[in-house]
């Protein structure tokens, strides 16, 4: 159990792929102009993660340490394809909007990265809920940026909601303030980047209050005086 908790923060927290490795930074910049877009990316990366890290496990005893990273890769295609094909199948709206970041999922890093420091040295449980945990930390940052730049850019939220979860989900969509002109650094990628940025050093100035607060004062030692009567 002390083994799931510690992947649970690491993921999620400690060694979160965008805010800590920052790894699969160009669609995560890329795309999240809307809370829409961020999700469907961060759902489609967290089910190849999962896909691919219960995979690299089962097979690991099988495969030559020579020719791991290309078997890896070819795992990690196979489960994007399947991701692909479903969201042309299901979700076509979605799969235009995000475009040729479902297919470069191939090359985020943070998925060839547990693939190889995490899924092929444990066995497959513990892999499938490591690429759960780091799929869902990526997914929340996705998320996080995406609302950000959209309520800043359009002064909206859940905008297009539809896309991804049905028809009903057209009532999701929030109206928080009228917007004439549409704040374009927001929704471009250099909007991205400094958001991204200011997002970083608040994680980094919560582990800093975090770090101060578990150091303890040293305990100053009090000398008695003994005096001869």
């Amino acid at each position: 159990m002390n083994e799931y908790k510690e992947l649970t923060w690491q993921g999620l927290w400690e060694n979160n792929p965008a805010l800590v490795q920052l790894l699969g930074l160009c669609p995560l910049l890329a795309v999240t102009s809307t809370v829409t877009n961020a999700l469907g990316l961060g759902l489609a990366t967290l089910l190849v993660l999962v896909g691919s890290n219960v995979t690299v496990s089962l097979v690991r005893d099988y495969v030559p340490k020579e020719i791991r990273i290309p078997i890896f890769v070819m795992v990690i295609a196979t489960f994007v394809t399947m991701i692909q094909l479903l969201l042309k199948a299901y979700l076509f709206s979605l799969d235009q909007a995000l475009g040729i970041f479902i297919p470069l999922i191939v090359t985020n890093c943070a998925i060839i990265g547990r693939a190889e420091a995490y899924a092929s040295k444990n066995p497959w449980r513990q892999s499938a809920f490591d690429g759960v945990m780091m799929g869902l930390g990526f997914t929340l940052v996705l998320v996080l940026l995406g609302a950000i730049r959209e309520v800043l850019g359009n002064g909206t939220l859940f905008s297009g909601a539809e896309l991804l979860l049905g028809d009903w989900a057209q009532s999701l969509s929030l109206t928080l303030f009228a917007v004439e002109h549409p704040l374009l650094v927001a929704i471009l990628p250099p909007g991205a980047f400094i958001v991204m940025g200011f997002i970083i050093a608040a994680k980094n100035k919560i582990d800093a209050v975090r770090q101060a607060r578990a150091v303890k004062p040293e305990k100053t030692v009090t000398r008695a005086r003994v005096t001869a009567q």
